[in-house]
């Protein structure tokens, strides 16, 4: 009893004190219809300050979209003029879009090209991105934005289709490489008419294919067999391809005199069509009853198996003549090595660049490039084949004759300091000739 009368002054003191504060509260006399404009228009006033507080960025301007010339009709040149407030300008943006079409396929505006302030660059070619390729026939509107360096992205007019792209059949500037081309081919048809004719057409000599008959001779003399490696690459490589042709006319020299063929194969492509062209080399010969079945096998395609088979047949049958003529890798010097200790003549020929010093320390003669090619004509005398090489040394004769002039005309500019001077120039005088006379 005596607790309850003490809490009564303390709960009626609580009641007044709510009672109080819940007058001084003033109810609300807006909407929150005037409340959200209350709050968009202090939003747009305190905008409005910002962008009063920012520099003026004036945009770029989109000068002109033309067609790339000498294309296939995937490229377009966009030229624009920059912003005159350089200052404040990050980079620009070069957008496109498909008018009318919808925007999974490019309706909408996507950046296409970036270009920084740094880079001087006004004229700008599009369809180079393989993610933004610009295809023939198809009409584009481009736009160029600016990105200013406080972040924001100020847009340009766009640009109305103007041009499309489209294709040419001829590229204009590669005239001078038709002329050299029809030249070639005319050379080459000229020496396949007089081959044709019986003329004897001179070759110059390579010792490398001047010896191939020797070294089958010696190793008839000796008794010994004829080691031929066509290379370690697929029937898709055109060194591979010479490799056999060659092959062709060594297996007939070899039926006729008799002697033992091995040919060890890496790929089983190039097997079967070495097999085969050893097969008609003895039936040309007239000795198809000589050839030996075993002469043509495949050993494995494992580059180092392969090599450590053929140094362990090298070993054992002693060859007296080896040919490495193909595509060779990492594994020509330790071929070529181990023939060498044999006490071998060998006989190299590639084009690949890398392995040609270990044939040339190692062997006795080495083909170089394309004496490769060329070997099949020197060793059988095609008329077409002798032809094309023929044709092959005129133009290059050709070529050397106006480096050879070139060279001379930069020693005379040199030594008359006119080199300078377009104008007093020997050597500019004869390119500016060689121009005209293409272009006409």
């Amino acid at each position: 009893m005596r607790m309850t009368v003490n809490l009564l002054p303390a709960g009626l003191a609580l009641l007044l004190a709510t009672a109080a504060g819940a007058q001084a509260i003033p109810e609300p006399s807006a909407t929150p219809d005037s409340l959200l404009l209350l709050s968009d228009s202090l939003a747009a006033a305190a905008s409005a300050q910002v962008a009063e507080a920012l520099p003026e960025v004036r945009p770029a301007v989109l000068t002109s979209i033309a067609d790339v010339p000498n294309d296939a009709g995937d490229h377009l040149s966009v030229s624009f003029e920059p912003s005159p407030d350089s200052a404040s300008v990050l980079a620009y943006l070069i957008l496109r879009r498909t008018p009318g079409a919808p925007d999974s396929l490019g309706g909408q505006w996507t950046i296409v090209k970036h270009v920084p302030l740094g880079d001087p660059t006004t004229d700008v070619i599009d369809g180079y991105d393989p993610d933004f390729l610009v295809e023939s026939g198809v009409s584009y509107e481009y736009r160029i934005d600016v990105l200013t360096t406080d972040g924001r992205q100020i847009e340009g007019a766009s640009v109305s289709p103007v041009a499309v792209a489209s294709g040419e059949w001829f590229h204009t500037e590669k005239l001078k490489v038709l002329v050299g081309c029809v030249l070639f081919i005319s050379l080459i048809f000229f020496y396949f008419k007089r081959a044709l004719s019986g003329h004897q057409l001179y070759l110059r000599p390579i010792p490398g294919i001047d010896a191939i008959d020797e070294a089958i001779g010696r190793a008839t003399e000796m008794g010994k067999p004829i080691l031929y490696v066509p290379g370690l690459s697929s029937i898709e490589d055109v060194a591979t391809i010479a490799s056999l042709t060659i092959l062709g006319r060594v297996a007939k020299k070899v039926a006729q005199y008799q002697t033992p063929l091995r040919v060890p194969n890496r790929d089983p492509i190039v097997f079967t069509v070495a097999e085969e062209a050893v097969k008609q080399a003895y039936l040309e010969a007239g000795r198809p009853d000589s050839y030996e079945a075993n002469s043509v096998f495949f050993v494995t395609d494992s580059q180092f198996a392969y090599v450590a088979a053929v140094n362990g047949l090298m070993i054992r049958e002693k060859p007296a003549t080896n040919f490495y003529l193909g595509m060779f890798w990492a594994e020509s010097l330790l071929l070529a090595e181990t023939g060498s200790l044999s006490g071998a003549i060998q006989i190299a020929g590639t084009d690949a660049i890398t392995q040609l010093p270990f044939f040339i320390t190692t062997c006795d003669y080495t083909l170089i490039g394309e004496e490769l090619y060329a070997a099949s004509a020197y060793l059988g005398r095609e008329p077409k084949q002798v032809g094309a090489v023929k044709g092959q040394d005129a133009c290059k004769g050709i070529v050397m004759t106006f480096v050879t002039i070139g060279i001379l005309l930069c020693i005379i500019d040199l030594v008359t300091g006119s080199y300078a001077d377009p104008s007093k120039s020997l050597l500019a005088k004869l390119q500016g000739l060689i121009d005209v006379t293409s272009l006409e």
